[in-house]
């Protein structure tokens, strides 16, 4: 319905009809008394132009037309239109000066107006800026990022529904890599874009209307565009400019703006959009092989770890186990230097969350570490024997293990002590050779040898500085047992792993350091030892498993491939327990364990080399040399220092300081070792019983038992291993239970088992050897018939178990006989059976 015509006199509509003539003129100067004819805002607008540009914006004049913007908010938006208008034909015009005016009284309309008619204000003064932004002169664009920077700073009363950021951030981001050939308006400009997106992020990122500036298709060109200045400032500044350029360019540097603006990106981002955040530099890190120099993506990683919010540290840290994952077969320089990052990201995230999924991390871990090790001995990425088109080199593979196991050690140390127990149970169930269960590693011996080692090497990181109180829980038997069978391993490097990892975890009070040098202490209160009353849990330790501690301790002293670090380590362990675990019933077994040592250095039938011989001498004196001052008897004291002193005249070659050192001068046999420069158990065992100790323990000497683990642990072939197996299994068979029958256990049975004992084990040995050369030299038909016929029996077995337990059912009809009078065999099926019509609904 169209509006009615107000009827207005003839003269005032030719009044109207020529001031609409001349708002679709421009130009300030209109003769004669048409000017006075234009609208008031226009006229405004108009005065704050002065006739010179140089002269710059009429103050005066710029506050009439605030006022009239704050009285009149209606005309706000027709007041941006006229500017916006002005300002785009001197730009066509190149009449730079009248530019910067339109440009510095928006910025200050914007700054005094917050009224809620701003947004068709802000829309014409967008289109201002984006006018700017697209010329060529850099003059102009920066000017334009600067109006929009202020005009990011505003905190509008009003939201916008339908305001677009999308080319702000295009341009910003192109202005960010800019080539301009003078470096000085290069930077310019470059510093300029950095600014400009820092105010895209602040007027977008709290702002739920607007367009999420945390989309892929934003973020995509915001944080590489941060991440190009960030590298490209660094090696500028690498080249250490002279210090009059140094203190000029102190005032604005591109690398600090660019580094606060990706802080503050990152600090804004909440938890759903940390991954659309880090993906970007993952990608510009790949893109332009930037793992490889370590330095930058450490560095980025750094600014992203501390200016995220603490508690969403791990979702940074799955990204990088997950970009590991996804180079698994780059290069080895690649991989380390992701392996880097994710030590030092988790060195940070250690006052925040590792995450929930712990154990994640140390399997992607733990199998890169893997996939290593078959890199280095099989030299393709694929397992095969054909040459690929990447050579790896064995170095740098042996660096990306030791960064592995680094970065193993660094996460171990972020865990609570729980946490941390269970890492260690589960590194250990990787250990190829200790659970039958685990899948076979692959290329052979030297794989599965190279594996234990690095794995062990990983535990003993996370055991570093581990602290408990309570050694039932920080070595289970789930633990222990499996840890101490590595240790009776021929590789002296596992035994030597095996050991560092025993002594870190006993060692609750640092006293290990003290204990690192074997040496003859005449006063061991120099040594300042933190020794504190064994508690209960510790005395239920030792009940449990000191015995295995004991029995590994002689067969590592036992070892021909033993050296001088393995004997420090024996002896660093039986100070440790006598420090950390020891009760009075403790004490005599490790004093019997030491005299047990002697026993074994003197016997020949050993074949121990000479060097061992003496190595072991040493260790039992400087250990004997030790209790006898923890125990404080003054008489057992006595017998060793005198024993120490006499060795020092005849023999100084069975004590440590002539042993444990680079050149040791050694007899080159021990045949003539005894008398006084023995320790004799009758002695001690007298000078200790007197004391209160048990002297049966005492005088009882201690031989170890050996067991089927250790068999186990010495094989050295899988025929080996299968024959033992098998062994075991027809040990165990039922068929073979059932033949042997139960033997009446007299005096007589024991005795002859005490006395046969050795012919008994001899034979014992001769049968195993049997079964292993039968499964190393037979014919594989034979050992598949023999296997076969197993199997065969087995199921002859099974089918007599059927026939016996299958019994026909009961019929309700009566009993079903045969013709012959005979109960019938088979069972009948519940189709066929005839029930009474009463059980039938």
């Amino acid at each position: 319905m169209p509006l009615p015509v107000p009827d207005v006199p003839a003269t005032q509509r030719l009044a109207l009809d020529c001031r609409t003539i001349l708002d679709h003129r421009g130009g300030k100067r209109v003769c004669g008394c048409c000017g006075a004819l234009r609208p008031r805002y226009k006229r405004l607008v108009d005065n704050i132009f002065p006739e010179d540009p140089e002269d710059g914006l009429v103050k005066a004049n710029m506050e009439k037309l605030t006022f009239y913007a704050l009285s009149a908010p209606e005309k706000l938006d027709r007041i941006g239109a006229y500017l916006s208008e002005r300002l785009s034909r001197d730009v066509a015009r190149h009449r730079y000066g009248y530019v910067c005016i339109a440009m510095e009284a928006l910025d200050q309309l914007l700054m005094a107006c917050h009224c809620q008619s701003i947004n068709l204000f802000v829309e014409s003064f967008l289109k201002m800026v984006r006018k700017l932004l697209e010329s060529d002169k850099p003059s102009l664009q920066i000017l334009g990022t600067n109006s929009f920077v202020k005009f990011a700073n505003i905190e509008e009363d009003t939201p916008s529904y339908h305001r677009s950021y999308d080319f702000f951030v295009s341009r910003f981001s192109e202005m960010c890599h800019s080539s301009y050939e003078d470096p000085d308006v290069r930077t310019n400009i470059r510093m300029a874009g950095i600014r400009g997106l820092q105010g895209v992020v602040r007027k977008t990122v709290n702002d739920e209307l607007q367009a999420n500036i945390w989309d892929p298709q934003h973020m995509d060109k915001i944080v590489p565009s941060l991440l190009f200045n960030l590298h490209s400032g660094e090696r500028t500044e690498s080249r250490s400019p002279s210090p009059l350029q140094a203190s000029e360019k102190e005032k604005e540097s591109p690398v600090d703006l660019t580094e606060r603006c990706f802080r503050e990106l990152l600090g804004r981002a909440a938890y759903g959009n940390i991954k659309n955040a880090v993906n970007p530099v993952l990608t510009h890190l790949d893109n332009h092989c930037l793992w490889e120099g370590k330095t930058f993506a450490v560095r980025c990683f750094r600014i992203i770890m501390y200016s995220i919010q603490s508690q969403h540290s791990h979702l940074v840290i799955q990204q990088l186990l997950g970009h590991l994952d996804g180079n698994s077969k780059n290069s080895a320089t690649v991989r380390a230097g992701i392996v880097e990052v994710l030590l030092e990201a988790a060195a940070i995230a250690a006052s925040g969350s590792v995450g929930p999924t712990v154990l994640e991390v140390f399997n992607t871990l733990l199998k890169q570490l893997r996939l290593s090790v078959d890199y280095e001995l099989t030299g393709t990425y694929d397992g095969s024997t054909n040459i690929g088109t990447k050579i790896i080199k064995a170095h740098e593979e042996r660096q990306l293990q030791e960064a592995v196991i680094r970065t193993i050690g660094s996460f171990a140390n972020t865990l609570p002590t729980y946490q941390r127990s269970e890492v260690m149970l589960f590194i250990l169930g990787k250990i190829p050779g200790l659970h039958p269960t685990l899948p076979p590693t692959g290329s052979g011996p030297d794989v599965t040898r190279m594996i234990q080692v690095m794995l062990l090497k990983s535990l003993v990181q996370v055991t570093a500085g581990y602290e408990t109180t309570n050694m039932l829980t920080a070595m289970p038997s789930s633990f222990l047992e499996p840890l101490l069978s590595l240790s009776l391993t021929e590789d002296p490097e596992v035994r030597l792993l095996v050991l560092q990892i025993l002594l870190s975890l006993i060692d609750r009070k640092d006293n290990r350091l003290k204990f690192s040098d074997v040496s003859i202490i005449s006063d061991i209160s120099v040594l300042k030892l933190k020794v504190d009353k064994c508690s209960r849990q510790d005395n239920l330790f030792m009940k449990k498993h000191g015995q295995q501690l004991y029995r590994h301790i002689y067969m590592g002293c036992k070892e021909q491939s033993s050296g001088r670090e393995h004997y420090q380590r024996l002896f660093t362990l039986l100070a440790l327990l006598s420090v950390e675990l020891a009760n009075e019933e403790v004490v005599v077994d490790l004093i019997r364990l030491s005299l047990a040592l002697q026993d074994l250095a003197l016997s020949n039938d050993e074949g121990l080399p000479v060097y061992n011989r003496c190595a072991v001498h040493a260790l039992v004196a400087a250990y004997l040399n030790l209790i006898c001052q923890l125990t404080t008897v003054p008489a057992f004291c006595q017998h060793i220092h005198e024993v120490i002193e006499m060795r020092q005249k005849e023999s100084p070659h069975l004590l440590p300081e002539d042993v444990f050192i680079d050149n040791p001068k050694l007899p080159s046999s021990l045949e003539k070792v005894g008398g006084d420069i023995l320790f004799l158990q009758s002695k001690i065992t007298e000078v200790l019983g007197g004391s209160g100790y048990n002297t049966e323990r005492l005088g009882t000497p201690y031989v170890p038992q050996y067991t089927d683990e250790d068999r186990l642990s010495k094989r050295k072939s899988i025929g080996e291993t299968i024959s033992l197996q098998v062994e075991v299994e027809s040990r165990n068979s039922p068929e073979k239970e059932e033949r042997t029958p139960a033997e009446e256990i007299t005096f007589e049975t024991l005795k002859n088992a005490i006395v046969d004992s050795v012919g008994m084990e001899e034979q014992e040995r001769e049968r195993r050897r049997l079964v292993v050369e039968k499964f190393q030299k037979a014919p594989f038909e034979e050992i598949a018939a023999h296997c076969g016929a197993r199997a065969s029996m087995l199921q002859s077995k099974l089918t007599q178990i059927f026939e016996i337990t299958i019994r026909p059912p009961p019929s309700p009809s009566g009993t079903i006989s045969s013709g012959f009078g005979q109960t019938q065999s088979r069972s009948i099926p519940i189709y066929e059976m005839k029930f009474p019509d009463l059980c039938v609904y």
